[in-house]
């Protein structure tokens, strides 16, 4: 697509298809600006609230099921019991565990691993 000053390389829905998508990429295409394109997949991801109280949690992704499981994703403590990996790849088979974090940062042993297998575009 190339519309005013900016060439877009990004996918339109399809002939005789308008979503908001389609509409932000014609109107910023438009203005001369980047033609942002979007993630269309995201791994939704929830587990039961731990018993003890007051924690937060973190989430952990790796490409196998026995990890590693280093680096949260979340760059700040969860506090509820829900979290959106929106950082994930069409095609790809993901693990995550979670962990509970006490207030004095002590953290529990690894959930056990959820897979989600993201669909190709």
């Amino acid at each position: 697509m190339a519309l005013g000053t900016a060439p877009c390389t990004a996918n339109v829905e399809g002939s005789g298809t308008c979503t908001v998508i389609t509409v932000q990429r014609v109107f910023d295409s438009y203005n001369g600006q980047a033609c942002v394109v979007y993630n269309a997949h995201a791994a939704n991801l929830s587990w039961t609230a731990s018993t003890t109280p007051n924690v937060t949690y973190n989430v952990y992704r790796a490409t196998s099921s026995s990890g590693p499981f280093t680096t949260p994703l979340n760059t700040s403590p969860i506090s509820g019991t829900t979290y959106i990996d929106t950082s994930v790849q069409a095609g790809q088979t993901y693990y995550y565990v979670a962990t509970a974090v006490a207030s004095d940062g002590t953290q529990s042993a690894d959930s056990s691993p959820a897979q989600a297998t993201i669909p190709s575009p």
